[in-house]
Order: structure tokens, then C-alpha cells, then sequence
């Protein structure tokens, strides 16, 4: 993080008129240019309007060059005498997962020459770079004791200083102010309005604002692409990129990015295990998830059927998934093992190994060791997708599944166990109702349950699990069930709830809702079950994205469809989740 913010204020003859507001600690506001706020427009880019108290209306806009790490921002006075624009840049310095504090290493001192002002705040990072049309003036002050109230009501560290080496200045009367803020070497070459043209061009090309909104997850690695996992501070998880792959790549036609990054991850094949996490400063990567190869399988056979890869290419992909399929039949790390009933079982104590992976300390809060059950789920397409490149591995496929359908289903219950041999103990289940079950039903290539027990399974996730933000990760009842995701880290209030209900619900329903019509018995002719659902839901609105991830919602069954409402937009997964639910309907429809 090298430039947190702004504060911008305009210098009239009645007085300075704030154009910026801050939260200060304890909880203050200041100054107040919030309140003269009058429109906010997201498209093209963010625009917000303000009003001054003469009457003058001025424009400010923002634009991100991509893939680059440089932010262009303007200031255009559209009514009224307008004045002399003043903008203090808020510079610090450090990790994303830190804070910044008041200190005397600080470098405030400025390079000016040819329009550029260059900062180097500390020795080996990498300069700011700041090129203006206005004049700049050095002088140098720290602006003390922010307040971030969202890391607060995290149990975090919450307050931070920052560091403003000086001003620069406008009169608006004489045109559009320009502000273009880089790292040192991403300096975009174009003016602002070369840049916003092209830009407009760029949004243009998508079809759609989700599509537009997705594009900003693919981003390079080196000489390649990769998925970050979420903005602002997740980078690229190997679970995150290979289940995101099949909606930002696959299903929107890149499939050039795709085949690039399933060829890039092919080499990090270990011991039949890829990489869950790249640590961000280089250290070993960290391997502790059992799912994310076998979500790779899944992606590269969907490339594969979508063809566009050369037959050296197809080798490669075929090797990495024989090397996955192999290394967990031979067993890998953290007990990653075949069993003898052909289930894949996995987990050892303190390490958290499924999606459900909140973890404190040394304390995992769903452990889930055993046999889980949406792990069984792809270890079952995974070895489907194997034999077609491998008769070794059809024999193994068919004894997995017939323990499969023995072990995870009650009949009583109506559906599906979340884990079989708990602690590796033979015999033992946890019939703990969560969403991870929809897996076996559907949003994977080939179903698992199917027929009448695919069909009461999607009616108890229904039943019990659909909100309008999505599913819960435990169902109302359930012991440990948390309906708010709130509170600090002290004794691990978040990640406790994180999976204990309140969960951002909805990463499994969107396939999972598009795949029971295949199951749904004989009230139409199969033909009818596979086109009828995709028609309906072509019609449902896809919901756009403004921000990023949104916050764990409040799950509790009080959350009704319009308080949801209400909160769709804040946040990626309120809008999703409302589509999901809709979708889910519409499948369900004869």
C-alpha cells in the first residue's frame, strides 16, 4: 500500500470548502465534504458530483489503468466560479495486512522535475510517482489516528497515521485538474483522456457488468495469468482459482486464459497435491487443502471439452491429472489416502484440509477429518474424467461409488452424511446438516445421487439452508449454530460463526441449481428436463457487481427478502444469493 487516500478541499473567497471526509479516532468526521455529496454514478467509472455553497458543481472521477498500478483522478467544474482545487496525498508505505504509524524513518523529501513529484518513503520500496497539470507545493505534516471501523469490529488494529508530503493545487476556472498516482515504472504513457477513452473502449468489449466485474479477478503472475481469490488483500488459492475458473473463463468464452493457467499450475503437481496458498513474500507454498487438485481435474476436463488446446498441450494436462490421481491412491500428506471401500479419506489434527477452513491459532474450528463429503463428490468425477484417459482408473471409480451409496445416505433422515469415519474411525458419521451434500446432487460434470434421493436432497438444502444471500454453512438447529457473522478474534468469535450458519452462502448453490433437472424422475421427457430450466433461468436478471466480497451476512431465518434487499449493494454475494434462490426455483418448475 503506497497512497491510502486523499483530502481535497477547494480554497474560495468565502473560505476552504472540504471536498473529502475522514474517520478520525474515537469515531469523529472530519471534515465534512461528504455532505456536499450530491450524485455518485458507478459507470463508466466512479463519479461523484458536489456542490459547493456558491452554487459551483464539480465533478470528480477516478479510473484504475489495468494492469497497472497506477489510479488517474480528475476534478472538472461544471457550474458556477468553482476556485483553486487543493489535493493532499495520504502516502504510507506498507503490507495490506498492516498499519502505519507516525515515525522518523519516514522519507517526506520530493524529487520535482518535468510535471513528476517522486517519493521514496522508505528504502526498498518502490517510489510513488505523481504527475500533475497543477502546481505542487512541499509541505510536509502527518495526518494522525485514522479510524477503520470494520477492523475494529474485527478485534483488529484499528487506527493509523499517515504521512502527506505536500499539496498540489488547480484553478478549476482554467480547465480539468489531472492527478495520476503510480508505483515508480507502471506510470501510464497516455494523458487522462487518452486513458478514459480507451478505457470506455475496454468496458465496452464485455457483454455485461458481471462479466466486466469478473474480468478484474484475472490478473498476472510473472509471465502468466492466475485468479485471485478476492479483493482487497486475498491473492491466488489454488481451491479459489480452479472452482472460479469454470464461471470467469470457461463459461465466458476466455479460454485462452484458461488453457494458460491450468498449463502454469500443471508443473506445481506434488506428491499428486497443487498448492492451496502462495504465500505473499515467496516462502514454501502451503499444500493444505485436499480438495483443490481434484477441482483442477474437473477444470481441465472442461477445457478439454471446450477444445482449443494442441495435442502437447492435452498431454500435459493429462499428465498432471494422472500424477493427482496416482499420488492420492498412493496416499500423500495429512493422511490423504484411498481407503479400501475406494473413498478418499483425509485429515490429520490441526490442519484444516476442506473449504471449511477457518482456523485460530492451533484450534480448526470444522476439522471435518474422514471422508467428507463433497470431497467424495469430486474424487468421484475425478476418477470418472481419469478413465477416459485411463482404464486403471474405471475399476476404482465403480467400487468408490458403490461405498458411496452405501455409507453417506439415510434413509430416515432424507438426506446425506457431511463426513464418514470421523478421526479416520471406521463406522463412525457426522450427520451434521450442511450444503456441502448439493455437491453429490450437482455443479459438478457428473452426478453422484441421482433420482428420488437427488431430489429430497435439494429439497432439505431448500428447506433448511437457502436464505436470500445464499446457503448457510449449518442449518438452524444444529448444534453450534451461529446465525450474525460478527464479532473480534478474541476466542475466535468470526471464525467460529464463519461456520457455524452465517456463512457468505453461495458458493455452491449457482451449479448445484442448474444440474437437478437431470434428476428430477419422469414428469417430462428428458429432453424437456434439460432444456426447460436453462430457459427459465437465461430470463432471471444476473445480478452486477459493484464492489468486491461482501461481508458473512446475517443468515437468521428474521433476514427477509426485502431487508436482503436492502443490502444487495454492499456486497457480491447479496445479489448472488438472490439469484441462486431464484434459479433454484426455476429448476425445480416441471
Amino acid at each position: 500500500m503506497l497512497v491510502n487516500g486523499l483530502e481535497a478541499w477547494v480554497e474560495t473567497p468565502g473560505g476552504a470548502v472540504a471536498l473529502s471526509s475522514q474517520r478520525y479516532a474515537p469515531d469523529v468526521v472530519h471534515p465534512d465534504g461528504a455532505e456536499r455529496i450530491e450524485s455518485f454514478v458507478a459507470e463508466p467509472w466512479p463519479r461523484w458530483t458536489f456542490r459547493l455553497p456558491d452554487g459551483s458543481l464539480i465533478e470528480h472521477g477516478l479510473l484504475v489503468a489495468p494492469g497497472r498500478a497506477a489510479t488517474a483522478l480528475y476534478w472538472r467544474l461544471h457550474e458556477g466560479r468553482g476556485g483553486t482545487l487543493a489535493v493532499r496525498p495520504l502516502v504510507s508505505g506498507r503490507d495490506y495486512h498492516a498499519l502505519h504509524h507516525e515515525n522518523p524513518a519516514f522519507r517526506f523529501d520530493a524529487e520535482v522535475a518535468d510535471g513528476r513529484v517522486v517519493w521514496r518513503p522508505y528504502p526498498g520500496l518502490p517510489a510513488i510517482v505523481a504527475r500533475a497539470n497543477g502546481s505542487y507545493a512541499q509541505q510536509p505534516d502527518w495526518y494522525r489516528s485514522f479510524l477503520y471501523t470494520e477492523e475494529r469490529d474485527r478485534g483488529l488494529d484499528h487506527v493509523e497515521d499517515l504521512a502527506s508530503p505536500g499539496i498540489f493545487r488547480w484553478d478549476l476556472a482554467r480547465g480539468e485538474a489531472v492527478l495520476v498516482l503510480a508505483a515508480e515504472g507502471h506510470e501510464p504513457g497516455e494523458d487522462v483522456a487518452v486513458l478514459r477513452a480507451g478505457e470506455e473502449r475496454r468496458r465496452r468489449r464485455f457483454p455485461s457488468r458481471l462479466h466486466r466485474a469478473a474480468d478484474a479477478y484475472l490478473v498476472r503472475r510473472g509471465n502468466g495469468k492466475t485468479i485471485v481469490a478476492g479483493y482487497p488483500w486475498f491473492t491466488d488459492w489454488g481451491r479459489d482459482t480452479f472452482i472460479a475458473m469454470r464461471g470467469l473463463c470457461l463459461a465466458t468464452g476466455r479460454l485462452d486464459d484458461a488453457r494458460a493457467i491450468l498449463l502454469e499450475w500443471a508443473g506445481a503437481v506434488s506428491e499428486g497435491m497443487l498448492p492451496n496458498r502462495f504465500p505473499d513474500r515467496g516462502e514454501t507454498p502451503e499444500f493444505n487443502a485436499v480438495d483443490a487438485a481434484l477441482w483442477y481435474v474437473v477444470a481441465v476436463h472442461e477445457l478439454l471439452a471446450a477444445g482449443r488446446v494442441t495435442v502437447r498441450e492435452r498431454q500435459t494436462l493429462v499428465d498432471a491429472v494422472e500424477a493427482i490421481l496416482a499420488g492420492y491412491s498412493a496416499g500423500t500428506r495429512y493422511r490423504i489416502h484411498v481407503d479400501d471401500d475406494g473413498l478418499l479419506a483425509a485429515g490429520e489434527p490441526g490442519v484444516q484440509l476442506t473449504w471449511m477452513d477457518a482456523k485460530v491459532g492451533d484450534w480448526v474450528v470444522t476439522p471435518r477429518i474422514g471422508k467428507p463429503v463433497e470431497v467424495q463428490a469430486l474424487w468421484l468425477n475425478a476418477l470418472c474424467i481419469g478413465s477416459g484417459f485411463s482404464e486403471r482408473w474405471a475399476a476404482l471409480h465403480a467400487r468408490a461409488r458403490r461405498a458411496f451409496a452405501a455409507r453417506f445416505w439415510d434413509e430416515a433422515r432424507g438426506h446425506l452424511a457431511d463426513v464418514v469415519d470421523v478421526d479416520h474411525r471406521p463406522g463412525t458419521v457426522d450427520w451434521t446438516f450442511r450444503p456441502n451434500q448439493i455437491f453429490a446432487v450437482g455443479g459438478l460434470p457428473f452426478a453422484v445421487l441421482e433420482g428420488e434421493r437427488a431430489r429430497r436432497v435439494v429439497d432439505a438444502v431448500e428447506a433448511r439452508l437457502v436464505t436470500p444471500l445464499g446457503l448457510r454453512s449449518l442449518a438452524p438447529g444444529e448444534p453450534g449454530y451461529t446465525p450474525r457473522y460478527q464479532g473480534g478474534r478474541g476466542l475466535g468469535a468470526r471464525p467460529r460463526r464463519y461456520a457455524g450458519g452465517a456463512r457468505r452462502g453461495a458458493r455452491a448453490l449457482p451449479r448445484a441449481a442448474a444440474c437437478p433437472p437431470r434428476r428430477r424422475g419422469p414428469r417430462a421427457s428428458a429432453r424437456d428436463r434439460r432444456r426447460r430450466p436453462a430457459a427459465r433461468a437465461a430470463r432471471l436478471p444476473v445480478p452486477g457487481v459493484v464492489g468486491g466480497r461482501g461481508a458473512a451476512p446475517d443468515t437468521s431465518p428474521r433476514l427477509t427478502a426485502s431487508k436482503a434487499r436492502g443490502r444487495a449493494g454492499r456486497s457480491t454475494f447479496a445479489a448472488s444469493g438472490q439469484w441462486c434462490r431464484d434459479l433454484l426455483r426455476a429448476c425445480r418448475r416441471p
